[in-house]
């Protein structure tokens, strides 16, 4: 029962580009398991979203939302286009058709969609206002990431970022790792990064090297990151940076360092250059960084990995405190924000470790172990209908 998806949804829809020509684009929704709640998870936009891919990125949805312990079964969407040729008409166009053709599925009871890949805030109150519309009256837990003015929640837009810190943080007090000094090396600074080298380097962190898809930085003596936030703003890369060497993407992976945070794409630590690697402890703030052979290779050198699962899932814990607020009408601060996403961060990474510890198997493995229980317990419990 858990290796299938429990529903799936492939549209075909048109719609007018700014030029007066009528295009058709294909987009996907595709829920993976309802037995812990209503299913969450994000919608991309990107030109190599297929339906394989859309399967996959829902069962991995339902095993993060489990290994938190939200009530949250796992689902995904996408449609196929190039956003970034795309015009914001052309986009409000293609985001509100492809809600209605989807619509059938979405609700604050049944599956609340996220930003994901080239969708953001923006996108998401396009979908929560066409949902409305439907319905004839706003419904604003429909979906997650939303602007503020329309029931957003304070704390979201660094929540991945900032859970990351907060399993990093438990981590090395569990390796007897003082984070006031350490070393951090980030592949990857787009929103997970950035907050992660933000908050990192407030701690105390020493932050020695940054890539982006254009090129890295380096400096061993530490780079200020709030002044490198305002250089990418500025250029749109982090190479250029004054008083630091230029490096190749890839080569952060490899610079000494006690974290390495790779919080880019999917496959970057790989069996080539997993040997290389010169670091205490990783934390995947993206999805799926490391293949499977390099996994072997970093627990055969006792390279202490963070999971994605765990490591990246405050952004669906805070999400899930949006869904909750409003449900409720209510609107949190931001320190109560913070302190709820800390206790389950951290709870969830005792859980894992306790796990990995008793069954004597990596932290991935103890990850994938709890999270499978939990959803197959849920299962077991609710039984086969009819």
């Amino acid at each position: 029962m858990l290796r299938s998806v429990n529903r799936e949804l492939t549209v075909t829809f048109p719609v007018f580009m700014d030029d007066g020509s009528l295009r058709v684009f294909t987009g996907y929704r595709v829920q993976h398991n309802l037995a812990r709640g209503p299913t969450k998870g994000g919608i991309r936009y990107h030109p190599q979203v297929s339906l394989s891919e859309i399967r996959a990125l829902a069962m991995w949805m339902t095993w993060k939302c489990a290994l938190v312990n939200i009530p949250y079964g796992g689902a995904k969407g996408g449609v196929q286009c190039d956003p970034r040729t795309m015009s914001d008409k052309e986009l409000e166009r293609l985001t509100r058709r492809y809600t209605t053709e989807i619509a059938i599925l979405l609700g604050p009871e049944s599956d609340i969609p996220a930003p994901d890949v080239y969708t953001n805030a923006r996108i998401m109150g396009w979908i929560m206002d066409t949902y409305s519309m439907h319905k004839g009256y706003s419904v604003p837990g429909v979906v997650t990431g939303k602007p503020l003015s329309i029931g957003g929640s304070v704390g979201r837009a660094d929540a991945t970022g900032r859970g990351c810190v907060y399993v990093i943080a438990a981590a090395a007090q569990h390796l007897g790792l003082q984070l006031d000094g350490a070393t951090v090396a980030v592949q990857g600074f787009g929103n997970a990064g950035t907050a992660a080298a933000t908050i990192l380097a407030a701690h105390g962190c020493t932050i020695v090297a940054v890539s982006d898809s254009r090129g890295g930085i380096f400096n061993p003596r530490g780079l200020d990151v709030a002044a490198l936030l305002r250089h990418k703003q500025a250029t749109g890369m982090v190479t250029g940076f004054p008083a630091s060497e230029a490096i190749a993407s890839e080569q952060a992976l490899e610079v000494p360092c006690d974290i390495l945070i790779p919080a880019a794409l999917e496959q970057q630590i790989t069996e080539r250059n997993a040997p290389r690697l010169q670091t205490k402890l990783i934390a995947e703030a993206a999805n799926g960084p490391t293949t499977p052979g390099a996994d072997k290779i970093l627990e055969d050198r006792g390279i202490f990995v963070l999971p994605d699962i765990l490591a990246n899932a405050g952004g669906v814990v805070v999400s899930y405190f949006e869904w909750v607020q409003n449900l409720q009408s209510l609107s949190w601060k931001e320190p109560q924000v913070h302190a709820q996403l800390q206790e389950i961060m951290e709870h969830s990474f005792h859980a894992v470790r306790a796990m990995a510890e008793r069954e004597r198997v990596s932290m991935r493995m103890a990850a994938q172990m709890l999270a499978i229980q939990r959803v197959a317990q849920a299962t077991l419990d609710r039984g086969v209908y009819p």
